[in-house]
Order: C-alpha cells, then sequence, then structure tokens
C-alpha cells in the first residue's frame, strides 16, 4: 500500500475543497512546490495532484507549477483534473514527465479514448472514479450519471485499466471518515488496484482501508490540518 500526500492547485497555490465545492476553498500555500518538498522531505514516495483549474474549467494554467513539482521532488508525481484528450495524456506523461495520469470525466463521456490510451500508456493510465450516493460524477462532480462506481470500474478493467481512484465525493475535505463499505465493494467487485480517497481524518482511518485491501490511500486535508502526520501514516504502507 502506497500513502499519497495530496496537492490540489487552483491559480497555481496549493489549496483544499470542501466536496469539491468552489465556494469552500482554504488557500494552504502560496507555493505547491515547497509544498511537495515538504511532503518528500517526510518520507513521500508518491504524490497525487490535481489540477483543479483543469477539472472544473478544461484547461489549465498549472502546467509550470506541475512540471516544478516533477523535476525538483525526484518521486513519482500522478495527475488528475481535467485531462480529456490524448493530446494532454502525452503532454503530461511525455514532456512534463508525471508518472501517471489519472482521467475521470471521459471514462463516461468517451470510452474510445481510455482504449487509446491504455493501449499507448500502459499502467501509466488510472481512471478516477468519484461517486456520490453510488453514482459516478464527472465534470468537476458536477454532473450526476446513471452509472455505478462498480459498473464504471468493471468497464474500464475490461479495457486494460488496472488502477483507480475511488473518491466517495460527500466524505472528500470533510475528515469525516472514508467510505469503507462502497471502497471495499470497489475493491472485492472490480479485482482492481483501487486508490481510496476522501475523508480520511486518522491513522485508524488509514488501518481500516488497508485491512481491506486498497493499494492506495490518499491523504489530503488531514495533513494540511494536523490530523495526520505523515511520517506515522508511512509507516503504515
Amino acid at each position: 500500500m502506497i500513502i499519497y500526500p495530496a496537492i490540489d492547485i487552483k491559480e497555481g497555490k496549493c489549496v483544499r475543497l470542501r466536496q469539491g465545492r468552489m465556494d469552500q476553498q482554504t488557500v494552504y500555500s502560496e507555493n505547491p512546490v515547497e509544498v511537495a518538498l515538504q511532503w518528500k522531505a517526510r518520507g513521500a514516495r508518491f504524490l497525487h495532484v490535481v489540477d483543479l483549474d483543469g477539472a472544473f474549467q478544461g484547461h489549465s494554467q498549472n502546467e509550470g507549477v506541475i512540471k516544478e513539482i516533477v523535476k525538483r521532488t525526484g518521486i513519482p508525481v500522478q495527475v488528475g483534473g481535467g485531462i480529456r484528450s490524448m493530446e494532454r495524456i502525452a503532454f503530461l506523461l511525455e514532456e512534463i514527465g508525471v508518472a501517471r495520469v489519472i482521467l475521470g470525466t471521459i471514462a463516461i463521456e468517451d470510452p474510445a479514448l481510455i482504449e487509446q490510451a491504455v493501449k499507448r500508456f500502459g499502467t501509466s493510465i488510472a481512471i478516477g472514479i468519484d461517486a456520490k450516493n453510488n453514482r459516478v460524477v464527472t465534470r468537476g462532480w458536477v454532473n450526476e450519471s446513471d452509472v455505478t462506481p462498480v459498473e464504471l470500474g468493471k468497464k474500464v478493467k475490461e479495457m486494460g485499466v488496472e488502477t483507480v481512484v475511488y473518491t466517495d465525493v460527500l466524505r472528500d475535505g470533510t475528515l469525516e471518515g472514508p467510505n469503507i463499505s462502497s471502497t471495499r465493494e470497489m475493491v472485492e467487485k472490480t479485482g482492481l488496484s483501487i486508490i481510496a480517497s476522501g475523508g480520511v481524518s486518522s491513522l485508524e482511518h488509514i488501518v481500516q482501508l488497508k485491512s481491506i485491501g486498497v493499494a492506495g490511500v490518499i491523504v489530503g486535508k488531514a495533513l494540511y490540518s494536523g490530523n495526520i502526520n505523515l511520517k506515522q501514516a508511512l509507516e503504515l504502507e
């Protein structure tokens, strides 16, 4: 299991949102690169970066920041948020140097692109499955589909996808704890490597998630609020 410190970037700053809502934003740092270096210094071996401008607007102004994080930390970085074309996938993997891209909205809107991306880039492609009330949501968690997370998980597995970042939107940024039952269902019914995200606020939550067989845990707000000490969390990997 891998612990992924989360760095959410909006307008070049490190922020956290509550339940994905732009009107509930907290700025934690003006310099996401320094934040990334802090997490590396404390032992992180993989970083999770979310481009919020990309997720909500479909285009990004944060490539320079992301490239600097990749270059200066020297550890693998996975990036999600508004990645909806082969050109952007290739740019992030080949030009920016990220280790893995997380595709969300296009898994629903353009599944053919998922197949093409997996054929070209293999395990560097992960799918972000964001759920609200057991339905997949897209476009920065704004649009609700009729598809369940398990259904989408099985579908992308058939396309060759191996890794899914699963987020319960209603838990994200709340520190109320992860949705253990739905995450367990994803692990057991899809057979994918599931990276759990949303609501993790204590070391006990990480222990619980590890016990149900997740491949990774993304920790965001709890690191910034001090609820979780990264060094202690990494000892649970």
